[in-house]
């Protein structure tokens, strides 16, 4: 059986990245993540992720690039992290996630990430990194 995708957005603006606050389910409640979600059949991951902020934040977002590495979230589903840039809006917790906080490169371990989603960092405090010499 083939993995199911599920995307995570490094939203990227002004030089700060987008931490959401899970709501639920219980066991991951209070902790952080790059928002997004499950990728439907016949849609790119880019279109997923795109979909999944607009669902989840209220935003328009672009995908940039997808960053190293896919995580194991359960069997049959793998967790790629892309990099995105707001495109139009304020974000907003709509779904899933109790509270939203911009981090920048020095903020990054501030939060409680999920495991997953910690270890992309380093390539997320190299984006953030770039896009302040921007």
């Amino acid at each position: 059986m083939e993995n199911r995708i599920v995307v995570g957005g490094a939203l990227i603006h002004r030089g700060r990245v987008l931490a959401a606050r899970r709501s639920t389910p219980a066991e991951v409640a209070g902790r952080w993540e790059f928002p997004g979600g499950k990728a439907e059949p016949g849609e790119t991951q880019q279109q997923a992720l795109e979909r999944e902020l607009h669902e989840e934040l209220g935003i328009r977002a672009r995908a940039l690039s997808r960053l190293p590495g896919e995580w194991p979230v359960r069997p049959g589903l793998v967790l790629r992290i892309w990099a995105a840039e707001l495109v139009e809006g304020e974000p907003q917790p709509l779904a899933e996630h109790s509270e939203l906080r911009w981090l920048g490169p020095g903020e990054l371990s501030e939060v409680d990430w999920l495991e997953h989603d910690r270890e992309v960092l380093p390539a997320v405090a190299a984006l953030l990194d770039g896009a302040a010499g921007s």
